[in-house]
């Protein structure tokens, strides 16, 4: 399986050579000035939750692409009305299946408002089941025991992990989410982006290391397979 990144929690997910993209936020991510929006390629866009360093390109994306955006039933109403004609509601709990495989939306705890402050809905992370293996993308989170009920039913390659403090995980509550994953390998996201959530690299993969797990800090426009 092959990952790209794009800066912040934005990554693409090549599957069954059909390409998944998360939380798109780059033309507004001044890290990202080197990713040409109209190159990327979609067929899905799964998107956490509302706020603008998540969604601010789904639906620009959505229209050049003909993607489908799931997202929760708040976020995909409002994509709706703002010109996203294939938007499909999927809530915790909920279960979307295709020729990917299958995608489930997870709890996830953090706030969510939409760009132009209106309610959106409960924030949310996903589970990717598939051919190619399985992932689990914890979108923005704090640390929480739901995330071992994952390893009861879902074998990982690998976990896509916030790790920037502040205003999600830090390092160490993200290594302690590997551990309730069961899961060696973690791509870090939600770093740098902003002074409040900048990391010391070498720090943190070193900190993985000692606990026997990888950190996964991949440069923007780079790509790695899992």
């Amino acid at each position: 399986m092959k990952i790209i990144y794009y800066g912040h929690s934005c990554f693409a997910a090549e599957i069954n050579e059909k390409h998944l993209l998360f939380d798109p936020f780059i033309t507004q991510n001044p890290l990202a000035k080197t990713v040409d929006i109209k190159k990327i390629k979609a067929d899905y866009i799964f998107v956490s939750h509302g706020h603008y360093d998540h969604i601010t390109d789904a639906a620009a994306i959505a229209k050049q692409t003909g993607a489908s955006v799931i997202s929760n039933f708040e976020m995909t109403s409002w994509l709706d009305k703002n010109g996203v004609k294939n938007a499909q509601p999927l809530n915790p709990g909920g279960t979307y299946s295709s020729d990917i495989g299958r995608v489930k939306c997870v709890n996830a705890i953090h706030s969510s408002s939409l760009p132009d402050g209106t309610y959106g809905g409960s924030a949310g992370g996903f589970v990717v089941e598939s051919t190619d293996g399985n992932f689990y993308y914890s979108g923005d989170t704090a640390l929480t025991l739901d995330m071992k009920l994952i390893t009861e039913t879902t074998e990982l390659k690998f976990a896509v992990l916030c790790i920037g403090g502040t205003l999600t995980m830090d390092i160490d509550d993200a290594i302690r989410a590997a551990g309730l994953l069961q899961c060696k390998d973690v791509m870090g996201v939600h770093y740098d982006t902003f002074p409040s959530i900048k990391i010391d690299h070498a720090a943190a993969k070193e900190r993985f290391r000692s606990k026997g797990l990888t950190l996964h800090l991949l440069p923007i426009g780079g790509s790695q397979d899992f």
